[in-house]
């Protein structure tokens, strides 16, 4: 069974990930599968019986047989969903059974397509499994937190498989950077009885030098300290702490917007970019009463957006600071020329 350690300086969680270690693929691929290689991809349509089964498919109503959208477990996930948390102290040291869940899921039956080209009604259907996966997730007193990614791209970090989907990990503990994105927030709203990441929305509204798009229902920034060089964030305008509450409007305005920064982001840097996709949501409150009691008021959901366009070194590794050569403000102002056009 994994096992979950917690460093006892940083408080961080490392997952002890030791049934991977006999799997290097998740699925039974050759190593050298490229883009074209649709027989051998367990992704695409036809190829259903090389996956687990089906948690959930979004399919066509008139014929059962073709799907828009469909998710199952990983063969070889980081954390097993059977079994009791089992938490253990060594002294100084930490540890609990690697209890929780990770799941795939396939965004479009279309083996080579990405965001950028896929249709807005194709995206909403991804971001709506996103929703039903977290609800359904989090009725598991088990799990605290409900991360939702995408690795895009072998600078990303992604899997041999290059059919687009991302991926989702229910974890027994609520993870270091949320936690910090919650006590940030929540110390901003104690002295000042305000939501941080509604303060930032209407400043970058209002001076305009970051806003990459707005729309009715969301607003896509470069943040005023990027990591990376194109670092952009996607906010809900109206006050919203939890994705799952999202209303049919904003799942279809978050697909076009969403759509809209990829294709202007390929266009500035090429097709084949490497990026991750990261929905930063609110933990799973069931658990514990009294659990984040003001998340309701001062955390706010949105999605960060992560182009690899550089590697970490030794000075970000040893300091925590990363550096960025580009300025988000001209980031903006390029992605928002090419919008424009």
């Amino acid at each position: 069974m994994p096992e979950l350690r917690k460093d006892p300086i940083t408080n961080s969680w490392i997952i002890i990930a030791t049934e991977r270690a006999k799997r290097p693929y998740d699925y039974k691929l050759t190593p050298d599968n490229d883009s074209k290689d649709v027989e051998k991809c367990p992704f695409c349509p036809g190829n259903e019986e090389m996956t687990p089964p089906e948690l959930f498919s979004y399919r066509y109503p008139d014929n059962k047989s073709k799907w828009w959208v469909r998710g199952f477990p990983v063969l070889s996930p980081l954390l097993q969903i059977e079994g009791d948390i089992d938490q253990k102290g060594f002294g100084i040291y930490d540890s609990m059974n690697g209890i929780g869940a990770h799941e795939i899921i396939v965004e479009t039956p279309e083996h080579n397509t990405s965001f950028a080209d896929m249709n807005t009604n194709q995206i909403e259907k991804v971001f709506w499994a996103y929703r039903d996966r977290i609800i359904d997730l989090k009725r598991d007193q088990r799990f605290r937190y409900i991360l939702v990614f995408k690795n895009h791209g072998v600078e990303s970090g992604a899997s041999t498989i290059k059919h687009s989907h991302s991926q989702i990990i229910a974890l027994p503990v609520t993870p270091k950077k949320i936690k910090e994105e919650l006590e940030g927030a929540k110390f901003h709203y104690k002295f000042k009885e305000r939501c941080i990441f509604c303060d930032v929305i209407n400043q970058e509204i209002l001076l305009d030098e970051r806003v990459i798009i707005k729309s009715d229902h969301f607003v896509v920034i470069a943040p005023w300290a990027p990591r990376f060089p194109f670092e952009t964030w996607i906010l809900p305008i109206k006050h919203s702490h939890d994705f799952t509450t999202i209303s049919k409007e904003e799942i279809m305005d978050l697909a076009f917007v969403t759509k809209s920064f990829f294709r202007a982001l390929i266009k500035i840097i090429g097709e084949n970019i490497s990026y991750n996709i990261i929905l930063h949501d609110t933990p799973n409150l069931i658990p514990h009463e009294g659990y984040w009691k003001t998340v309701s008021k001062d955390f706010h959901w949105h999605i960060e957006i992560i182009p690899r366009l550089k590697q970490i070194a030794g000075f970000e590794w040893g300091t925590g600071f990363y550096i960025n050569h580009l300025p988000p403000e001209y980031a903006a102002k390029e992605l928002k020329k090419i919008l424009n056009k």
